[in-house]
């Protein structure tokens, strides 16, 4: 694997421990850990005991996970939620509760080891005014190098004018955002085979990125640096039909930003997660390297292995190598 330097903008950690919600807000739906007998591992389970999924110790212990940094070769994470953990869809004030908690926890490991982790934090987006708040404590009282967001927000996609002032407070802050897909449409029709997973979150993630390129937001603010989970979902792969779709409908697409999807290319930042080298090659065609990051989605299943492997295998030259492992990540999140 290559030598080079690697940020991962793309990983998830949880608390050791988390409050009973139910019992503090008086209604349910919230998310629990169970420590499951005789492992290190937990059990991820809503307050009504479903099972969600199951998380080992590399995502609780940051002990754990620098070591599995300095066994992939990984300079630097950057540390988010889970996105099952945006409880959007709760009262705005008990979500601003869950991500104040929860922003602080990772404010916590970011300070005590600040050369190996930089934070993302969450945001009560159904109430923009009250996310605005939590933006400006995040990132003047906490660290905090952004937040972490949702495809959509209940029905609204990022196209939503309500979220402006967010994305306003963000550009002022110097807050980055990292848009990961959650709630992913259509899983009643797709209730086997693990298909949310797998069709829904990457047509959840183009959603979003069509949604802020049609929306006008990078011309409206354009000192937001945006960066979207694995590797755009299908919109580089679509990007064809959606500029054609501008080009053939513009009464249709061209009604809230003149500016083509063609042309929005290279205001935003994906990550590098695409599982096959040969995606990796055309993403790099369409998106240009110096937006693409080194993203794993540690630690779960559907993210890589070993970080950086993909990025290692692509048969890239050494200053793209640079470009997708650090210097795109560092753009992004405004570093050194």
């Amino acid at each position: 694997m290559s030598k080079s330097r690697k940020i991962d903008i793309h990983t998830h950690i949880l608390p050791p421990k988390l409050p009973d919600w139910k019992s503090r807000f008086g209604y349910g739906g919230f998310m629990q850990l169970q420590p499951c007998a005789g492992s290190s591992d937990f059990q991820m389970v809503d307050d009504n005991g479903k099972a969600f999924r199951k998380v080992q110790a590399n995502c609780i212990n940051a002990e754990v996970r620098i070591k599995e940094c300095d066994a992939f070769g990984i300079s630097l994470q950057v540390l988010s939620t889970i996105p099952v953990m945006f409880s959007y869809w709760a009262k705005a004030q008990d979500t601003d509760d869950i991500a104040r908690f929860l922003n602080d926890h990772i404010a916590t490991i970011v300070q005590e080891h600040p050369k190996r982790f930089a934070g993302l934090g969450t945001v009560a987006l159904q109430d923009p005014q009250r996310a605005c708040r939590e933006v400006q404590r995040g990132i003047r009282d906490l660290g905090l190098k952004g937040f972490q967001i949702g495809s959509h927000i209940g029905q609204w996609n990022l196209s939503a004018t309500e979220l402006f002032p967010f994305y306003e407070t963000c550009e002022k802050e110097g807050a980055v955002l990292f848009v990961h897909p959650w709630d992913m449409m259509g899983q009643d029709r797709m209730p086997q085979y693990w298909l949310p997973w797998l069709v829904g979150m990457p047509a959840e993630t183009s959603l979003a990125i069509c949604s802020m390129i049609f929306g006008g937001v990078f011309e409206r603010f354009p000192r937001l640096r945006v960066a979207f989970a694995h590797g755009g979902g299908s919109f580089p792969f679509t990007l064809g039909r959606v500029q054609h779709g501008f080009e053939a409908r513009p009464d249709l697409c061209a009604v809230d930003s003149t500016v083509a999807p063609t042309g929005a290319v290279g205001k935003f930042w994906v990550d590098s997660l695409v599982h096959d080298t040969r995606s990796l090659q055309f993403l790099i065609q369409v998106m240009g390297r110096e937006k693409i990051c080194l993203g794993s989605d540690y630690p779960f299943p559907l993210g890589e292995d070993q970080p950086g492997k993909l990025i290692a295998n692509a048969e890239l030259d050494s200053e793209t190598e640079d470009w997708l492992n650090h210097r795109s990540a560092a753009q992004w999140l405004g570093i050194d």
